[in-house]
């Protein structure tokens, strides 16, 4: 009786150290994440205030004529479309949730912030990269994601039908409601969000990526959950955030820099035969 109970103090105890140690390696990324800014060298300025001024009123201006022009149009058309391109949409339209790539991201962040470091200096530099690389892709869909939801909600455009008519023009701002938060689309955001993110880090990637985004965002519409005006929106603010995101991890030295002419470049990642090294490293 008393070996077994040493069992599973001694489990408990394992428990408690691997958990420990995965909090502190967590509180280490994020300070590495919000440390100041690197100075050298000198990245591209962000756009003036009147550039962003003048661009946010070109994307209202194009937003609006599609809504004059596209919005109601394409709603009143979706009895017409064929019963399997419903099916197949909505079918596939939750996979634009940010659940399908949080989850794993945040498992496998929380999983690799808690091996334990007692690898050699090697080992631990790709772990370190191979967790920073995740962190990168969870926060620039997960923020990019978090911030449309406010924004959707601050705007409180209505979504197609939920006055019994489709009036494009229908808002509520601060309303808080799923049924008053239809611009931007949010499972576009994070389709797109994710497209640009991953696709920063694997190229080959994109075209792939820019299917399943742009399947997202047509199933949006084809189920009648949004209008195509949200889609776009979506696109443009998933794409920007991801974009936004990079800039940040860059000025930091992370996963990105910046080069001597100010151009951004992907810093050089861990190879699969180095990965696999230190899998084998760490089960030994």
């Amino acid at each position: 009786m008393r070996a077994a109970n040493d069992v599973k103090s001694g489990n408990a105890g394992s428990a408690a150290v691997t958990v420990r140690r995965c909090l502190v390696n967590v509180g280490v990324a994020l300070k590495t994440l919000v440390r100041p800014a690197r100075v050298l060298p000198v990245p591209p300025p962000l756009p003036s205030l009147r550039q962003f001024a003048v661009a946010a009123a070109a994307i209202v201006v194009f937003l609006l004529a599609g809504m004059f022009v596209f919005d109601a149009a394409a709603i009143n058309a979706l009895p017409r479309l064929p019963r399997w391109v419903v099916w197949f949409f909505q079918e596939i339209t939750d996979f634009g949730k940010g659940a399908w790539f949080l989850w794993p991201l945040g498992l496998l962040f929380l999983f690799l912030a808690a091996l334990p470091r007692t690898i050699s200096r090697f080992s631990q530099g790709v772990l370190d990269a191979v967790m920073t690389r995740v962190g990168f892709l969870f926060v620039a869909i997960g923020l990019t994601g978090l911030m449309s939801a406010i924004v959707k909600n601050v705007i409180g455009r209505a979504r197609p039908g939920v006055s019994g008519t489709v009036d494009p023009f229908l808002f509520d701002p601060l309303h808080w409601a799923p049924s008053y938060a239809s611009l931007p689309s949010g499972h576009t955001t994070t389709a797109f969000a994710a497209l640009a993110a991953i696709g920063m880090m694997w190229p080959r990637a994109r075209t792939v990526l820019l299917v399943f985004a742009v399947l997202i965002a047509l199933s949006r519409v084809a189920i009648g959950a949004h209008y195509p005006t949200d889609v776009l929106a979506g696109a443009m603010f998933g794409m920007a955030g991801a974009i936004l995101v990079r800039r940040w991890f860059a000025l930091r030295g992370l996963v990105f820099s910046f080069g001597p002419d100010g151009a951004l470049h992907q810093r050089p990642g861990p190879s699969v035969r180095r990965i696999k090294s230190v899998a084998r490293e760490l089960l030994a």
